[in-house]
């Protein structure tokens, strides 16, 4: 299969200028004596992309994925390295990138499709297309500045979609928007992934890379540092993640030159940890000690209605008050059954610092027989950082004394009504 994006050997530094001159005589009086750091954004890059593969760009922030996706797009040029890519390309960057605000979202599709090299009798074509899809008939009028941002996105995605691309390149769009239009583009994106597009999603979201994507790579402070099927690339990405405080290299040069807890017994409900006043730990980390299930009585399996513990122990290396705790279960065929968050349950977890322990309780399980991969992860409180992350290395076993057929325990009483 011959590859639509090959990126060889891709360097990309940024100049940035170290005490700028506030003023013209100022710049003048430090001419050629100005000082510069050399911010390396993205450091010796290579990988290639298959032709009607959907591959994902892993990374915390800051680790070059969105540098990578415009060098790719051709909004950025490298500093060395070169980029190849064979098909029309889209390229939804950012929300309303490409859009001039003044002019109307209907002026703004057709400049949009000048620039991809469409035709106004083209544009005319797909028009219809583009504004049923973002549901945008009464304001397609309107100025875009006076668009709200899930007006911009809808716009935007589908001017990408409906220009019939061979590659579509995506940059966290997908988190934007009301969950009805998050609907909507995945399955619009299902549809080019049948017709055999390239695509590549720059994304946060571990779960929409393992619905959609059948390969990922991972960015770390510019260089890659992982590539492989979704999995193991996410776990790659979770282990980066822990590392996140570590420098990010800065080389300073000078002159002006282009360089180179417990669950209460009585309440049922987690503990209310209060933070220190001192300030939270910038580069502080918080890892998970041990997982341990607590079967009621002396067997580790459960039997459908009995109770559950799911003890998480964790280990903070300093104060971090952005924290929340997150539990999943699954069945043996990877399906979610049920998925929680400390924030959801309204049971907050107002800081971490050093050791601890947070239990799951539940009163009952309505499982049938199965072995059931759970998940946990310690992220912050809008679930855009992962802090640590254990997953499908321990599961609840539920055993079914009973002939009921399924997975999920329904209590059901039987009522014989009768004439005689």
């Amino acid at each position: 299969m011959a590859d639509a994006i090959t990126i060889d050997s891709v360097t990309k530094v940024f100049k940035l200028a170290k005490d700028k001159p506030r003023s013209a005589k100022e710049r003048i009086i430090r001419a050629g004596r100005i000082s510069w750091e050399r911010f390396l954004a993205l450091d010796d890059v290579s990988f290639s992309v298959r032709d009607g593969e959907t591959l994902a760009i892993l990374g915390h922030n800051g680790s070059g994925k969105s540098t990578l996706l415009k060098c790719v797009a051709g909004t950025l040029r490298p500093t060395s390295g070169t980029i190849t890519t064979r098909g029309r390309l889209a390229a939804l960057l950012e929300l309303g990138a490409g859009f001039h605000p003044d002019l109307t979202g209907r002026e703004n599709v057709y400049l949009n499709g000048s620039i991809l090299g469409f035709s106004k009798a083209d544009v005319d074509a797909i028009f219809d297309d583009i504004v049923g899809f973002a549901e945008l008939e009464e304001f397609i009028d309107q100025q875009v500045k006076h668009f709200s941002s899930g007006m911009y996105a809808r716009l935007g995605f589908a001017v990408a979609i409906n220009v019939d691309p061979d590659i579509l390149l995506v940059d966290e769009v997908l988190s934007v928007g009301d969950e009805a239009f998050q609907r909507k583009c995945i399955d619009r994106i299902r549809r080019m992934q049948r017709e055999g597009r390239t695509i590549v999603v720059v994304s946060h979201s571990t779960d929409l890379v393992r619905q959609l994507c059948d390969r990922a790579v991972v960015l770390h402070h510019g260089k890659l540092i992982s590539e492989g099927v979704p999995g193991e690339a996410i776990r790659a990405f979770h282990d980066a993640l822990a590392t996140r405080g570590t420098d990010v290299p800065l080389v300073v040069e000078e002159g002006d030159h282009t360089p180179p807890v417990t669950v209460d017994p009585v309440t049922g409900e987690l503990p209310v940890v209060v933070a220190d006043e001192a300030e939270p730990d910038a580069g502080a980390t918080v890892t998970i000690r041990h997982l341990e299930i607590e079967y009621p009585g002396s067997v580790q399996h459960l039997t459908p209605g009995q109770p559950l513990r799911i003890r998480v122990g964790y280990s903070a290396s300093g104060l971090i008050t952005d924290v929340a705790f997150g539990l999943e279960i699954f069945d043996e065929a990877g399906t979610r059954l049920m998925g929680t968050t400390t924030d959801v349950l309204e049971q907050y977890i107002h800081a971490v610092n050093g050791d601890g322990e947070v239990i799951f309780a539940f009163d009952h399980v309505p499982l049938l027989d199965g072995r059931f991969p759970i998940r946990v992860t310690i992220h912050s409180h809008d679930g855009g950082t992962i802090y640590a992350e254990r997953e499908y290395e321990d599961a609840v076993a539920v055993m079914n004394p009973t002939r009921t057929r399924g997975t999920v325990h329904f209590p059901v009483k039987v009522e014989h009504l009768f004439n005689f």
